[in-house]
């Protein structure tokens, strides 16, 4: 048995009280809503809810629905082991046995409570994950602040609607009224004698149930990502990035949309927040040795503010490591490296090239190698390419994986260019570091709408003899989206089903027309995975994922109302 098998069976009873606490939790929450729901079935549940220390008796049907939506909601955050969620359940089951006592020395049910109470108790460490600060503060003064209104405005409406009512309200019996309706949820003998008195006694019930619900909710928002990267922590991400990047993906983790997770063994692990799914860009860089206490340090970083963790383009090196920490890994597609040693321009294999750099040359059209710093002139003169690129194209700079036009990003890059017999600029591309791995990569690849075609082929064959010419080995051309995922039938059904994703979406991204792009260019095809918790997760980590790479406004900006 290895030690990481031996380690989850270890847990497993205790995982399993985890779950059993929060799935009683949620079955107390639908009995409410049934009993609520359908009168009959409350009579066959009321053996049930006697021995539940959670149960709404002598309450109105709207308490009973609140009651059970409440217990549903904890029930959900208690299996994501909430603190504020065990806090509030515990606290819950110490009232529920005080008043069981106090209310006819009912000692079966106060044990019920009590006995629960104790396992939440011996199930302490286990409930970690962390609450949004500020939304808890949020959550908290907007309860405070509707306590108050709700305060004045049912004490001054019973004390000058009085004539609505049964009983005669003064200013002590009205504020009485108005905090035990708001707090309790009870029918305290209100007896409204017109419709107008019933519509002002259920307005109270209405502020009460969506202030405790707005309220419980801030409670247990997951942390929100607020605050990016310090330049203490950008530079240190960069000295790592310098001394043990050897990825494609390594430069794109100092880009400005990225926050860091250290380990004190001296790697680090590029991510971004989206929702509740934190996106960890490609592998963790630092030693290959520290990668297992980088992967599990950072799960555990993600556990502990309630996100749900992720990890993008990871290569075959460490899927071991992900798997040993309890992930999945999903195939997304193969990026494409070139061997700069064995391309050529000779023979039959380079004879598409050759037609090109001689069709381009005959017509007068002069490529250019631009070495960084870039000038002022040059940058203006590749962004109106760049926006003239995304004007034809109806979209916008792409994130996260990918670099985006940035002058200072650009200012520091190798840059070839073409242009026209007339001087004009008619495309560019950029190359970036491998670094470690002794490569580029080609980022940005831009050309105007009435570019020649041919124009993007030219720029890579200038960007391979400049390496070259830098004494590099390979290079990059960057991921090709699910090609080689589900070819096989022995592949997981998931990764079959992005094989009809691949085959027929191409009106919509064009995946084999950009692959058999590259294809062209003879490179080694690696494949790259997201590495995910489980097939449930995966919903929230696809959508943060489009999130991260197109913007929060994705959906908005399909339909043309995006910024």
């Amino acid at each position: 048995m290895s030690a990481t098998s031996a380690v989850r069976r270890a847990q497993f009873p205790e995982v399993w009280l985890v779950r059993a606490t929060a799935g009683l939790t949620a079955g107390m929450g639908l009995i409410n809503l049934l009993s609520a729901a359908t009168p009959a079935l409350a009579d066959r549940l009321a053996l049930l809810e006697a021995w539940s220390p959670l149960e709404v008796q002598n309450g109105s049907r709207l308490a009973t629905v609140l009651a059970g939506f409440a217990l549903l909601l904890l029930s959900v955050h208690l299996g994501r082991r909430k603190r504020v969620a065990w806090l509030l359940t515990l606290f819950v089951l110490a009232a529920s046995a005080a008043s069981h006592l106090l209310k006819g020395l009912d000692a079966e049910e106060a044990g019920v409570a009590a006995g629960l109470a104790a396992l939440l108790l011996y199930l302490r460490p286990h409930f970690h994950a962390r609450s949004d600060a500020p939304s808890m503060r949020q959550g908290v003064i907007v309860l405070a602040a509707a306590f108050g209104f709700t305060l004045l405005y049912g004490a001054i409406g019973f004390y000058l609607l009085d004539r609505h009512f049964s009983v005669n309200y003064d200013a002590g019996p009205a504020i009485r009224q108005t905090v035990t309706m708001f707090v309790q949820f009870e029918d305290p003998g209100l007896e409204p004698t017109t419709g107008f008195g019933r519509y002002f006694a259920d307005s109270i019930y209405v502020v009460g149930a969506v202030t405790l619900g707005y309220a419980l909710l801030m409670l247990v928002r997951p942390v929100l990502f607020r605050q990016p990267a310090t330049p203490a922590e950008r530079a240190r991400a960069a000295g790592l990035v310098a001394a043990h990047g050897c990825s494609a993906l390594a430069r794109f983790a100092l880009f400005d949309d990225k926050a860091y997770y250290f380990t004190p063994g001296g790697a680090v692990v590029a991510y971004v927040v989206k929702g509740r799914a934190a996106l960890a860009l490609g592998d963790p860089i630092g030693p290959a040795a520290e990668w297992p206490a980088a992967i599990t340090g950072f799960l555990g970083f993600c556990a502990g503010n309630d996100w749900e963790p992720a990890f993008y383009q990871v290569s075959p090196a460490a899927l071991s490591d992900y798997r040993a920490a309890g992930h999945t890994a999903l195939c997304v597609g193969q990026e494409a490296l070139v061997d700069l040693a064995a391309f050529t321009l000779e023979g039959k294999a380079g004879k598409e090239f050759r037609t090109v750099l001689n069709k381009f040359a005959k017509l007068g059209h002069q490529v250019e190698r631009h070495p960084p710093p870039l000038p002022a002139g040059l940058l203006g003169e590749l962004r109106a390419v760049s926006d003239a690129w995304l004007t034809e194209r109806r979209g916008r700079e792409l994130r996260f994986a990918t670099g985006w036009f940035d002058d200072d990003y650009l200012r520091g890059s190798p840059v070839v260019t073409l242009r026209a017999p007339d001087g004009a600029l008619s495309g560019f591309a950029n190359a970036y570091p491998l670094y470690q791995a002794a490569g580029w990569g080609v980022d940005l690849m831009r050309r105007r709408p009435e570019a020649l075609s041919g124009t993007m082929d030219l720029l890579f064959i200038s960007l391979f003899d400049w390496a070259k010419a830098e004494g590099l080995a390979r290079f990059s051309l960057g991921l090709s989206a699910l090609a080689g995922v589900g070819e096989h039938s022995a592949d997981p059904a998931i990764e079959r089903a992005l094989r009809l994703l691949y085959e027929n979406l191409h009106r919509v991204y064009n995946f084999q027309g950009l692959h058999a792009f590259k294809d062209k260019f003879h490179p080694a095809w690696e494949p790259r995975y997201l590495v995910y918790r489980s097939p449930a997760s995966l919903p929230l980590v696809a959508a943060a994922l489009v999130r991260a790479s197109s913007g929060d406004d994705f959906w908005l900006s399909y339909f043309g109302l995006g910024t």
